[in-house]
């Protein structure tokens, strides 16, 4: 049966990416990508294929929270959130938009857990349900990572060439 409520959120989640892209011009096709596995969960749903995208619900956020963390969208995310407590105008407006996005994020994995242990707690599919979907998750993200780092020029590209030639005649004695 198709959970409405996870659905639209995957698609406030797929907006939010989309907006996001809007703030951030030159990573709109990085934005673009993360909003797809989003609708992969929507088509899931819609083909009644509720275990796995209710799993997928609840890794997929999960590793783009951890992500968003490690870059640290999440920390500057709730600053930004903190102005807005105190009525004040945020000054970094992708900071903002993360944060809202992390909240859409813990509500869908909310949300998916909520559904996963209603429907399916005792029958044994939880184990090959979250591998096949965390191997997902983990491909998916790991090709959007290693594109998107590739596509970014280095920020000192003379310093990686300063390291080869400093360390090159030192590794050889």
């Amino acid at each position: 049966m198709v959970h409405r409520g996870i659905a639209t959120l995957s698609g406030a989640l797929m907006v939010s990416f989309l907006l996001l892209s809007d703030l951030e011009p030159e990573f709109f096709m990085l934005h673009f990508y993360q909003s797809l596995i989003y609708l992969a969960i929507i088509l899931m749903l819609f083909y009644l294929e509720d275990q796995y995208a209710y799993m997928l619900g609840m890794v997929a956020p999960a590793v783009w929270l951890l992500m968003n963390y490690a870059v640290g969208k999440l920390g500057a995310g709730a600053h930004q959130l903190a102005r807005l407590a105190y009525v004040q105008k945020p000054s970094d407006d992708v900071s903002l938009m993360a944060a809202i996005t992390a909240i859409l994020s813990v509500l869908m994995i909310a949300f998916c857990a909520y559904r996963w242990k209603r429907e399916y707690s005792g029958l044994k599919k939880f184990w090959l349900t979250f591998t096949v979907s965390l191997v997902i998750t983990i491909v998916y993200y790991g090709v959007l990572v290693i594109w998107f780092w590739k596509t970014i020029p280095p920020p000192y590209p003379c310093l990686r060439e300063r390291c080869r030639t400093f360390f090159i005649p030192y590794t050889f004695r």
